[in-house]
């Protein structure tokens, strides 16, 4: 039915598009109804002690201010990622800041954390129990004076309402974030949001999102301060502000974030890496151009426990998980495989 539709669709401009799709979540007009592979055990699997139908998840940027995620569990998704949450609400970069790259199966988008705020947001999810595994991702508002402070206020308000929360330090679309990939700086992070974390008495899991574009000569740097910390999970990766030389598209070289398809091959390059210096000791939730059984398995091949979407889901359609398990749920049967987390790492990029 989607593809019925998709033209019709890709017409609207992007982010007007983005709210209907809300606003069609919310009146529950879209379900997954197609889904063979429900409690599929070659997909099942626990992440942070819970339990899940299946290890693919909605990525933060969809759901931004925890309107629809409840719906989103009803669209197949094994676990949902709200935000990027502020402490203060915000408007965000000025329009037009996404772009369909449809040549490419990409978006590029510069919408610079445009949320309700912390509080608006934690106060709706309060009244509102998540049917199934939730997280939060955090960044700082783009005026404020204190980065720092501004992720440890995100961290009080979610704490105790969550299954994780995510630190996000890899938007491109917010000036200098990127630079808490530094060593020094990383480091002074990672210790105020664990030392918060304590005060508060607190054992909820913290996931940091890492960028594509991180030179790797500071891979293992990364990677020895993660392990430090004992931070449960990494996503990989991020939007990226390369790979702009082989597209299509004449929009193409506008400014934002590059999702989709052109980011597949590099963000599995940069999961292998990570996985054969974490040995184990820290999972690996893999993004980056997955839209199908083919794309998910290179995921794991790479080493990703678990994966996240939200460009596919644009061009695919709200059904996107049961197709992914349809096609995967093939592949793992004719390389005689029981459940996906036995190729989890097998292949080296």
């Amino acid at each position: 039915m989607f593809s019925k539709f998709r033209n019709l669709i890709f017409k609207i401009d992007p982010e007007i598009a983005h709210n209907l799709a809300i606003k069609s979540l919310k009146f529950n007009f879209t379900q997954n109804i197609f889904d063979e592979n429900k409690k599929n055990p070659m997909f099942q699997t626990t992440l942070f002690g819970k339990k899940l139908d299946n290890p693919i998840g909605l990525a933060a940027g969809f759901d931004k201010n925890a309107e629809v995620y409840n719906a989103i569990f009803n669209l197949g998704f094994g676990f949902v990622e709200v935000g990027t949450v502020t402490p203060l609400k915000q408007y965000g970069n000025p329009k037009p800041r996404v772009f369909r790259l449809v040549e490419d199966q990409a978006l590029i988008n510069r919408l610079g954390f445009n949320n309700l705020g912390s509080e608006n947001v934690s106060s709706r999810i309060r009244l509102n129990k998540p049917k199934g595994l939730i997280g939060v991702n955090l960044g700082p508002n783009k005026d404020t004076d204190d980065r720092l402070n501004d992720y440890l206020v995100g961290f009080r308000a979610f704490h105790d309402l969550v299954d994780y929360i995510t630190i996000n330090i890899s938007s491109p679309n917010t000036e200098n974030l990127r630079e808490f990939h530094e060593e020094k700086k990383f480091d002074e992070l990672m210790t105020l949001i664990f030392n918060e974390r304590e005060k508060l008495n607190s054992n909820i899991p913290i996931v940091v999102k890492i960028s594509p574009d991180i030179k790797e000569d500071k891979i293992e740097k990364i990677t020895s301060l993660l392990i430090n910390h004992k931070v449960k999970a990494v996503i990989i990766s991020n939007t990226t502000e390369a790979n702009r030389e082989n597209l299509k598209n004449i929009s193409k070289h506008q400014k934002g974030g590059l999702s989709g398809k052109p980011l597949e091959k590099k963000s599995n390059i940069l999961i292998s890496k990570f996985y054969s210096f974490f040995n184990g000791k820290i999972d690996i939730i893999g993004v980056g151009g997955i839209d199908s059984g083919k794309s998910a398995y290179d995921k794991f091949l790479a080493g990703a426990s678990f994966l996240q979407l939200y460009t596919g889901m644009v061009y695919q359609g709200p059904n996107i998980v049961s197709k992914i398990k349809k096609e995967l749920k093939q592949i793992l049967i004719d390389k005689k495989v029981k459940n996906f987390k036995e190729i989890i790492g097998k292949k080296d990029y």
